[in-house]
């Protein structure tokens, strides 16, 4: 199977944001209208540092092509 440079596939990402650090930042960039894919989906979380790794796992089980764990 070949990718299509021309192909409109974009990948469905989840980001699991840690409250007291990266999710500020994702916060303040929508203040500033600063825009980022459709197809990404962030999720604020408590502390990424205690987070289930079974988390990651559901997310690429229901159809995540990719997790992004920002602390």
């Amino acid at each position: 199977m070949h990718i299509n440079e021309s192909s409109s596939w974009q990948p469905k990402i989840i980001v699991f944001a840690c409250n007291w650090c990266s999710y500020a930042a994702a916060d303040l960039a929508g203040l500033n209208h600063l825009e980022y894919p459709a197809d990404v989906r962030i999720i604020r979380t408590p502390c990424s540092g205690r987070m289930d790794p079974l988390l990651v796992l559901r997310a690429l089980n229901r159809g995540a092509d990719g997790v992004l764990l920002s602390g």
